[in-house]
Formats: structure tokens, sequence, C-alpha cells
């Protein structure tokens, strides 16, 4: 009854919020996969736009340039440029001074050799010296937050990721701002003015494993919540995307995937993982969730209830790959297997992934994105504009992300490069021709995107849903190791 009341004041709150606020989130976001090509579908920030900004329009294909800040307006006119041009603009702009970025991926410090060995290549005399800073525990946003409130800011651009936060820390305060670059737009068959959402650089995917060298099963992705699995996870208070994974299971397409995988499940699952469905069925109800609403909390609550909280994915990674990890499983960024160094007791062969074996049912795993803006009081914006541009449209400027598996460019001609260059798909294979790490052979982001059933996060889906499910959740009970019953 006492869940009933809370669920009951949070619905109430939000219908308060959501009709006091700005009046977007997911019904009338327009999702990325509208304007672009089916190589990238989903790598998409389906967040509301605000209104007139550049690369957004007030209404499809409308800008409104009166109403443009100064950055808008510089981000407005380099969405029109080749990336030769913007080179240009970058060069006279920031020759002979220093560029600040800001992001979660530290190879954006890897990526700005690059990029200046570019804009050297037109103009040999151009030098830009460079900082960047990977702030920790998710403290960007409170950085770049602070860093706004000066009339020129440190920080030119920033990659990052978390899109519900994104959304309604950095994009509804006006704080970021979504620049478009030309040749990516084309790439993926829309133009800047049409084009609604965030910019993606990549998606990268956490997926199902388990240590094979036991008996242990893992066919259903509800065997992950079953009775005495405990899989290893980064806590979703350490790492809060992962939160965004528990989000999207409550969206229609993904609750509904849930609801198959359970009916394939034989009786006996069934009838443990009913009173679990039933207990949260209200609480779908309550929070206006579709019809398998129900099936989405009880995997959220299950999973909550069960995992093994870990503070990040290399560690679960060295421990799942081990001899002595017997049955283990987790959800864990696919990259890691890429750094695993064969010995005696470890080997990428003692671990599957769930989504490639043969029969297996459900969702494969959580998909994100890391995104590419502007900060409205950056001191460079055209270099910050000629960056982003280089690292979407260019080969050389992905490289830095992409040698790893499990990590897509959003540009379909980048992925496609990036594939040709790494081979991915044949990532288990040996010198010889002989494939000898089968789990290690990427089926690439169409595949994961299809059969795998990968769970993709769309920031205004999560926004809309932050307030009810995410209140829920905090109340949801954790495993602890150290309290098992």
């Amino acid at each position: 009854m006492k869940k009933r009341v809370v669920a009951l004041l949070l619905t109430g709150l939000l219908t308060v919020v959501s009709l006091a606020g700005c009046g977007g989130g997911a019904q009338n976001a327009q999702s990325a996969q509208d304007s672009a090509q089916e190589a990238a579908p989903a790598q998409e920030a389906a967040a509301e736009p605000e209104e007139g900004a550049p690369g957004t329009g007030t209404d499809a294909g409308e800008v409104d340039e009166a109403n443009m800040t100064a950055t808008e307006s510089i981000i407005h006119e380099a969405e029109g440029m080749s990336m030769e041009e913007l080179a240009k603009k970058a060069i006279e702009e920031s020759n002979g001074k220093t560029f600040y970025g800001v992001g979660n991926s530290s190879r954006g410090q890897s990526a700005l050799p690059l990029f200046i060995e570019y804009l050297q290549s037109i103009d040999p005399s151009y030098n830009m010296e460079f900082e960047w800073q990977q702030p920790k525990n998710n403290k960007i946003f409170e950085q770049l937050s602070a860093d706004s409130l000066k009339p020129e800011g440190t920080f030119a651009m920033t990659l990052i990721q978390d899109g519900n936060q994104i959304q309604s820390k950095m994009v509804e305060t006006g704080i970021l701002k979504t620049y478009i670059p030309k040749e990516w737009a084309e790439a993926n068959g829309t133009t800047a003015d049409a084009y609604t959402g965030f910019l993606p650089l990549q998606t990268l995917n956490k997926v199902f494993m388990y240590n094979c060298t036991g008996s242990a099963q893992y066919k259903n992705c509800w065997d992950f919540v079953a009775e005495g699995v405990h899989p290893l996870y980064m806590d979703i208070d350490s790492e809060i995307v992962g939160k965004n994974f528990l989000y999207m299971l409550t969206e229609d397409k993904y609750a509904d995937m849930l609801k198959d995988a359970f009916d394939k499940l034989d009786a006996d699952k069934q009838a443990y993982f009913q009173p679990t469905i039933d207990e949260v069925a209200t609480d779908a109800e309550d929070f206006g969730l579709g019809e398998n609403g129900k099936y989405a909390l009880a995997w959220i609550k299950l999973w909550v209830g069960a995992y093994n909280a870990q503070t990040d994915d290399g560690p679960i990674c060295n421990t799942l790959v081990t001899d002595s990890a017997t049955d283990q499983s987790g959800l864990l960024v696919y990259s890691k297997l890429r750094s695993v160094e064969e010995s005696a007791g470890v080997s990428v062969n003692n671990i599957k992934v769930a989504a490639y074996e043969d029969g297996y049912e459900g969702i494969g795993g959580f998909g994100y994105c890391h995104y590419l803006f502007v900060t409205e009081n950056s001191p460079l914006p055209w270099t910050a504009c000629a960056f982003i541009a280089y690292m979407t449209c260019t080969e050389d400027g992905f490289s830095a992300w992409g040698k790893d598996m499990g990590g897509y460019s959003a540009n379909p001609d980048v992925a496609a490069a990036t594939e040709a260059t790494y081979n991915h798909s044949k990532g288990g294979y040996d010198e010889n021709g002989e494939n000898v790490f089968d789990s290690k052979n990427d089926r690439g982001y169409d595949w994961w995107t299809t059969e795998g059933e990968l769970v993709l996060e769309d920031p205004a889906y999560c926004a809309s849903v932050d307030f009810t499910v995410g209140n829920w959740i905090e109340l949801l009970t954790k495993y602890s190791d150290s309290a098992e019953e």
C-alpha cells in the first residue's frame, strides 16, 4: 500500500512538472532515425531541441537567425561549410592559442594531435597547444555548469555521455549547443536544419557475457536475474548511464522484448518470476507504461536486487575471463575483450557473449552514445566546430575510438572505412585465418540493433521517465554480497 501511495505521488508530481516545463520530451522529439540512413538508425539523441537553435529550426527546415546567440550564429554558418572551409576558420581563430576540451573519454586527447596535424597540412605554420580533462565520478556536469557562469568559458567543446542528464542539465539550460557537420549530415541522408537530435560520435555497447568453464546456461535474458545469479555490473550510482539502460527497458519496444523472452521460458522459470511481475503491475499502470511495462519493472527490480556492484568494467572483464570465475556473468563494455592478455588461467575463450549463442532469447545488452557539443560561451567556437567535424567525418579523426570493437561511428561512411581498416568482424581470427577467439568477432551495429536486441538509449525518453521510474528505482533494495540471504 505504501509503495502504491509513493507511486501515485510521483505520477502526480510528474504531471505538474510536465505541464510547467518546456513541453517537449519523448512525444514531440523527432528521432535521428527519421532523417538518417539505416546504416545508423538509432545512434541519435532523440531530444527536444531548443526552439530556433541551429541545426534544428523552429519547425522542420526553419531557423530563427534573428534570435541566435553569437555562438549559435557561428554554428549555423559552420553547418553550411565544408571540412576544409571550416578548417581555415579554425586556423585563423586558434593559431598560437590553447584549446581546452573536457570529456567522458580520455581519447579526446588522442584525437587532438591528429586534428592539429590536419590543420597543419593546410597551413604548415599553424600551431595550437591543447589540454584535455576527464572528470571522474560524473563531475563533468558540475564542471561544465560552473564554467558556463563565466562570460567566456574555459572549455571550447565537450564529448559527453548520459543523454538524460545532458537533456535536463546541459541542453535545456542552454549550456551546450549542438553543431551538425555538413558532411556528417550528408552521409546520413539529411541536412543540419532537418536534423533534430544531439550529435553522436559513436554508439558503445555493453553486452551480457558469462564464464563458460562450468555448466551454467544463460539462454534467456531472464536467466541473468534468476534465483542465486549475481551478474557483475557497474553500479548505477557510479556510472549513471547504467540507469538509462533500466529506464529504456520500460519503453514499449523493449518491454515487449522482455515479455517475448518471458514467454519462451519453461513453466518452472515463469513461476519463479511471476510473483514479482504481479507485484509491480500496479506501479506500471501508475507510471502510464504500456501493456508489457510490468515485465520491464519486474526485470529491473530483480536486476537491481541481484547484480554485484563493481566500480569499473575493466575489473569485471578481468574476472570473467579467468578459469576461477566458473558460471559467473556480467553486463559490460564489449570492447574490454580487446585488452585481455592470454595466459595460464586467463582466456577470452573462458567467456561467451550471450547474444551470439544459438537459441538465446531476449535483450543482448545496452547501447549508449558519446555526444559532441560546443559550449555556449566557447572561447574558440570555430575551432570547436572544426574539431567536431574532424572526429565525426574522417576516419583519422575517429581512429582514437575506431580501434575498438563494440564502438560504432554514427557516420556510415566513417563506420565502413573503420571496419575496412580494423576488420572487427574477424577480430578473433589469427594471422593464419583461424577463428581462435570467437567472442571477439564483432557482429556489428546493424546486427546488434536487430538480431542482438540491443537496448538503445533515447535521451528524451529517459528524461520523460526519470522522475517516475527513476525515483521508483531509488527505492529498490540492492544486492549486497556481504548480506546474502
